[in-house]
């Protein structure tokens, strides 16, 4: 079987090979794995102990965070390493000082395994989330390479747990240990007969608790919102922007909105702005205009979101309209704001958890997203109930990063690492 899947990782490459000429993205993921062996080789050396963190994109990288600030305090004479899957994630965090090397993984066939084991020799490899490539799970088995999975989360529609996922069974066996989420992942992998398993919980919870304690301001926000009450719409598309639009046009004039898309794509950003009926400025227009005559802010760049939420009133958080995925509710939840989503958020247990305990609430057309912004909007005490149910939901799930990072000082000690 093993033979097999390396056959289809091969064929699967040489076809992104031709694919890439017809999406700037995949010629991305193609183009810029060309250059991780190099990068490897000249950027580590034989003798260095690496630390290699793997994610598939930007929000596993997050997740990866708090883990990494903490092994870079504990063990200062460590290389961190990070490679991604996705251009989403490498694009955008290739020059993160947290890393001292940051590649693109190559792709999974047993040949780029072996070489790449071979360049960074890791002393210890912790993947994020759900991301499991046999080959190099299985490379670093054969190594004695200790290899966690931090934050893991599962569910039974994976194909570990399907008749046909012998394979992928055997790779999910060649962790270490499994740091995850929730009690249901616990119970699926204890179906499967593995026993080395722990619930941390989700290392974003740190990660955006610690966003309270920094310094959160912002002049075009300051002077954007002035005392109004502030809408941040977070890492929208389309359909999330379709539904906010009507309440957005007649919504009363001392209510500021806040934008920020999650594809920065300057002819759709122009469409939105054309349906809207309210004075708007963009984040690159600001220099030189009276920001507080606008009651819309399209923020068309990137990395100033989780700031951005310090200053909602509510937070609209994007994705679970379609079908694209939910993003980070953690980042507005962590400063106390009442949070808005669409209905597609199936995998995503703490939105089901924070819904369930009414910090939450769920839309699935501009009908309702009227309501619940209605109501929000002219109930302050309601608002602030909800508000502070979120600030709290964050708070009481504090901790996984401690627990990873106790399991290995407990390697360390044990010269396991």
């Amino acid at each position: 079987m093993r033979k097999l899947y390396d056959l289809l990782s091969r064929a699967t490459y040489a076809h992104l090979q031709i694919a890439q000429g017809f999406s700037k993205k995949l010629k991305l993921f193609v183009q810029g794995r060309k250059s991780s062996f190099p990068t490897l080789t000249s950027q580590i050396q034989a003798g260095d102990k690496t630390i290699w963190f793997h994610c598939a994109s930007l929000g596993e990288f997050e997740q990866g965070v708090p883990i990494m600030e903490s092994l870079r305090k504990d063990y200062p004479e460590c290389k961190i390493l990070v490679t991604f899957f996705s251009p989403s994630g490498y694009e955008i965090k290739k020059n993160t000082p947290l890393a001292d090397t940051v590649v693109y993984l190559p792709f999974d066939t047993q040949k780029n395994a072996r070489k790449f084991l071979e360049i960074v020799n890791p002393v210890l490899a912790l993947f994020i989330k759900y991301e499991i490539w046999p080959n190099y799970l299985l490379e670093l088995q054969l190594r004695n390479i200790p290899t966690l999975l931090v934050s893991g989360l599962f569910s039974k529609k994976q194909v570990f747990f399907k008749s046909h996922g012998g394979f992928m069974r055997s790779a999910l066996k060649a962790f270490d240990h499994f740091f995850v989420q929730d009690r249901n992942s616990v119970e699926l992998l204890n179906g499967l007969g593995i026993e080395n398993v722990s619930i941390s919980g989700d290392t974003r919870f740190d990660r955006v608790s610690h966003q309270i304690e920094q310094d959160n301001s912002l002049d075009f926000m300051d002077a954007f919102k002035g005392n109004s009450l502030c809408l941040v719409c977070g890492s929208t598309w389309p359909e999330d922007e379709g539904a906010l639009l009507p309440y957005i046009n007649d919504s009363q004039d001392d209510i500021k909105f806040v934008l920020a898309p999650h594809k920065i794509e300057p002819s759709k950003i122009e469409d939105f702005r054309k349906k809207l009926a309210k004075p708007s400025v963009l984040y690159s227009e600001r220099e030189g205009k009276n920001l507080n005559e606008a009651s819309v802010l399209i923020v068309d760049t990137i990395g100033l979101l989780s700031k951005i939420y310090s200053y909602a009133d509510i937070a609209y958080v994007g994705g679970a309209m379609g079908s694209t995925g939910l993003h980070n509710i953690l980042e507005p939840a962590t400063f106390g704001v009442p949070i808005i989503i669409g209905n597609n958020f199936d995998g995503f247990p703490e939105a089901k958890r924070l819904q369930q305990l009414a910090g939450l609430f769920s839309i699935s057309n501009e009908t309702e997203c009227s309501d619940i912004l209605n109501k929000l909007v002219t109930d302050k005490n309601f608002r602030n109930k909800t508000g502070m149910i979120c600030g709290h939901f964050v708070n009481s799930n504090t901790g996984a990063t401690r627990i990873i990072t106790q399991h290995i000082t407990q390697l360390y000690a044990n010269g396991l690492v």
